[in-house]
């Protein structure tokens, strides 16, 4: 329940919320109408003429979207899940229409699912190799100050990104090196190294601070391979969902 209002709010600011959905049979499909009935999938929308939008909130819906409400006090109003609040009721209904349609969607594009699948088991995967990187006191953060919370987390995102951009520039490396060699190398290849490694880590080794003030050389991104098919088949599957 608590969900539905982020898919609108999703929506509103101009992006799909698509997360990986697993237990899809224990969530509700909304009907446009009373009378909407469908051939093949009516069950999954329950008892006809219950789970139907509320249209006349989706007026709230507007002006937030024209901006007649700030963001700040959107985001107060949005906390309450009570039935007085306007604003959130609003948000429920149409999060309840988005989220249909990605079940949907979900639901019947086997590739969509793969797509999300992948995506977030990338986004696991950051997330592991951002709690191996802060492994100082088992991960835990034992200050009850929020500031010092809040910078601990910042550091440890810090570090986290620092280590992927070296990772990143010895996989482009060794991919020059590979191609100078006369390796053919694809770009569905390259899409499926993860930059998250930790072999050639040592994390309970030396920390030098020393080399800190000198200025590295530039870097170079650039790699002699071709990523248009790949920019294509995201750009084909962008223009499908959106004729779904």
């Amino acid at each position: 329940m608590k969900s539905q209002p982020v898919f609108a709010l999703a929506h509103l600011l101009g992006f799909d919320l698509m997360p990986r959905i697993r237990n899809w049979k224990g969530l509700t499909f909304y009907r446009p109408s009373r009378t909407t009935e469908y051939v093949h999938i009516d069950a999954l929308f329950g008892e006809v003429g219950k789970n139907v939008i509320d249209w006349d909130l989706m007026k709230v819906a507007v002006s937030v979207q024209e901006g007649v409400i700030s963001s700040s006090t959107l985001l107060k109003r949005l906390r309450s899940g009570s039935k007085k609040n306007a604003t959130y009721v609003a948000f429920r209904e149409v999060g309840r229409v988005i989220r249909t349609v990605q079940l949907l969607r979900y639901l019947c594009d086997p590739a969509l699912r793969r797509r999300v699948t992948a995506a977030t088991n990338k986004t696991e995967a950051f997330n592991g190799f951002s709690q191996w990187i802060g492994f100082g006191n088992r991960g835990v953060i034992a200050d009850n100050d929020s500031v010092e919370q809040e910078k601990a987390m910042k550091f440890n995102a810090l570090l986290t990104n620092a280590v992927i951009f070296h990772n990143a520039l010895d996989i482009a490396e060794i991919v020059r090196q590979l191609l100078e060699e006369g390796w053919t190398i694809a770009p569905e290849d390259l899409a499926h190294i993860s930059p998250y490694l930790t072999e050639h880590i040592n994390r309970f080794g030396e920390y030098s601070t020393h080399e800190l003030g000198i200025q590295p050389e530039a870097y170079d991104p650039k790699l002699d391979i071709d990523f248009t098919p790949l920019r294509d088949q995201d750009l084909t599957a962008a223009g499908l969902r959106q004729a779904a």
